[in-house]
């Protein structure tokens, strides 16, 4: 677009986590490598391609969908911190006019959650039965940008504990739906023995995994099944399990159980070659904006630095197949102080925030 202001980015561009340039430009809103004539607005620092938050839900709050305006505030919020592609876990909202605003980020939506009736947060999902399970997964695949998302698990409250939603038979005829329309799969799990039906089943990815067991972890590995530990959201189970004491006993506990063993699993998972993939679970009752906190929890849970920083930056875009700081990409990035590999936490301070090749903080 002509509204575009050429831009030099100089320093240390990290195109890779080995790929160190000194300079890039954005030209028309694109990266470029080869110096343009004229003059340019000159940026200095560390940059990073744009953040990535893969589980993120804008359009939804803690009651259920919202308005336009606090969607365009929950997407300011994690632009503002550096997140400039979201992978959208479940929104009730239609936000497709996103699309059309330059200065806030991309979305690749999952369209609406797919839980069994009363078995999740009201006013979240389609809410339905086994039997319709294909139907949905077929009209959220076509509605969505490449991805479903179900809700692998949730509280029975006759059992009075976390059970699996749906059976083996419905969910791999799902999946298979969802494949052969070209839309991969997730789900939330909190639980274990909603796993191994979901993965042997064909699924792309599980969100939370607080359930990972050295059962399921090599089964992970063996299908590339990734995972998306969303730990800034498994902070709240103790919070949760207080809440739910007194009506589900057995719920509470193992709420407590998944959360202690929560750093474990995720070097457990990481160990064994699971991939890992950063997400805050923002939008719920979560805040938006909390990506740099959700990478600094992977650090805490073992993961080597600068693989939890290329959970959200070049690996995490690879996965959802999106570029990074490749030549004619958008100029979607963050500029810091200072080298975030050596320091995840420097990810918490963008310098500047650039979307479409426009400073926009």
């Amino acid at each position: 677009m002509s509204d575009h202001v050429v831009l030099h980015v100089k320093g240390r561009v990290l195109v890779g986590p080995e790929d160190v340039r000194d300079e890039l430009w954005a030209v028309d809103g694109r990266i470029t490598y080869t110096r343009p004539s004229g003059d340019a607005l000159t940026v200095e620092g560390w940059a990073l391609p744009g953040l990535v938050d893969a589980h993120c839900h804008v359009g939804l709050d803690q009651h259920g969908p919202v308005d336009d305006i606090t969607s365009e505030k929950q997407a300011l919020t994690d632009r503002d911190a550096g997140t400039l592609l979201i992978r959208d876990a479940g929104s009730p909202s239609d936000t497709r006019w996103i699309d059309e605003r330059e200065d806030l980020p991309k979305i690749i939506r999952a369209g609406r959650h797919i839980a069994r009736t009363r078995r999740y947060i009201r006013n979240y999902a389609h809410e339905i039965e086994p039997p319709e399970l294909v139907a949905y997964v077929a009209q959220e695949a076509r509605r969505g940008d490449g991805w479903v998302k179900l809700v692998g698990d949730w509280l029975d409250r006759d059992a009075g504990d976390l059970g699996a939603c749906w059976p083996r038979a419905e969910v791999e005829a799902a999946i298979a739906e969802a494949h052969r329309l070209g839309a991969r799969v997730t789900a939330h799990c909190f639980a274990e023995d909603s796993l191994r039906d979901l993965v042997e089943a064909g699924i792309d990815c599980i969100e939370h995994a607080t359930g990972l067991t050295e059962e399921t972890i090599p089964l992970f590995a063996e299908r590339g099944v990734a995972i998306v530990p969303t730990l800034v959201n498994i902070a709240t189970f103790p919070k949760l399990a207080e809440g739910g004491e007194k009506k589900f006993p057995r719920w509470s506990a193992h709420m407590r159980r998944l959360y202690e063993r929560r750093y474990d699993t995720v070097r457990s998972a990481y160990d064994a070659g699971v991939p890992v993939f950063v997400g805050t679970d923002a939008g719920g009752s979560l805040a938006h904006g909390l990506v740099a906190a959700e990478v600094e929890e992977l650090v805490k849970a073992g993961i080597p630095p600068l693989e939890a920083l290329s959970a959200t930056a070049w690996g995490a875009r690879a996965w959802l197949g999106r570029p990074s700081l490749e030549e004619g990409a958008p100029a979607d990035l963050v500029v810091y102080e200072e080298d975030p590999r050596a320091d995840v936490r420097v990810l918490a301070a963008p310098r500047r925030v650039v979307v479409n090749g426009r400073v926009i903080g």
